[in-house]
């Protein structure tokens, strides 16, 4: 089940009608606000009556499932797409010493790549919001202006939990001097605005460049009195902060999809 904030208007009303809401006459808003305290309710149940971790753990698994359905369809569809494209550039591969056949599976496996990595990405991230939630089911992601700056008008808070405004990243390999000035004007209006920016990204960038700027990045968040945990401090953060192991659960849900050895 996607996400319920992601679904227009007639998904919502086919997910309300699921679990047995009544949809007849009801706006969006609303109907996102009842689905919204019925998920809000089921984990606190699940939590109340002990559940909580294998309830975590099963939504965890319909997300993952969720997410590599959509990826394989995307990249199924790439690949039927690829094979109208204009190959022409083939010839430029084979001056260089890349074969038609190498040039095509390379082509391939940087149309797909790109699909993986997004999905990736935003799939760890909606799972840490996940463990997040089930240590407050009020919290979540929300909007705060820009008070430093023209640009953008505002600034999403992956998830408020009281005045802990966290930032969730996979990782962040940006090189971009750029985006340490961003980042410093987004950090500060989140600081404006009464909240301690935390930022949680999981794998560090490789190039020593994009490590540089982390590290900075890192800086700026203690300057705010904020807090910076990156790699292996990040699921820790998460382990500790929401009482859920994180790893662990992607752990069990992996080996149980697709074990280290490659078999199915």
């Amino acid at each position: 089940m996607a996400k319920i904030e992601r679904l227009n208007k007639p998904e919502l009303v086919e997910y309300c009608k699921s679990i047995g809401l009544e949809t007849k006459g009801k706006g969006k808003n609303i109907l996102m606000e009842e689905a919204q305290k019925y998920g809000n309710d089921e984990i606190q149940q699940a939590i109340k009556a002990g559940n909580g971790y294998d309830f975590l753990t099963q939504k965890m698994e319909l997300l993952a499932e969720e997410y590599a359905v959509n990826l394989n369809s995307k990249i199924a569809n790439r690949k039927e797409e690829m094979k109208a494209d204009d190959n022409s550039h083939y010839l430029i591969y084979r001056v260089l010493g890349i074969t038609t056949k190498e040039g095509q599976l390379i082509d391939e496996y940087q149309n797909t790549g790109r699909f993986l990595y997004k999905y990736a990405g935003s799939f760890l991230e909606d799972a840490a919001s996940l463990c997040l939630k089930f240590k407050n089911v009020n919290g979540g992601k929300t909007l705060v202006e820009n008070n430093q700056g023209k640009r953008p008008k505002t600034f999403e808070i992956d998830f408020l939990d009281g005045t802990n405004a966290i930032e969730i990243k996979w990782r962040d390999a940006t090189t971009d001097g750029d985006h340490i000035t961003k980042e410093h004007t987004r950090v500060k209006s989140v600081e404006s605005h009464g909240y301690i920016p935390i930022r949680v990204m999981f794998y560090y960038p490789q190039r020593e460049q994009a490590i540089r700027i982390q590290a900075t990045l890192k800086t700026i968040y203690e300057g705010v009195k904020g807090q910076y945990y990156g790699g292996e401090e990040a699921w820790d953060f998460i382990k500790n902060y929401s009482g859920y192991d994180l790893k662990e659960i992607l752990t069990k849900i992996a080996d149980k999809r697709t074990p280290e050895d490659g078999t199915k």
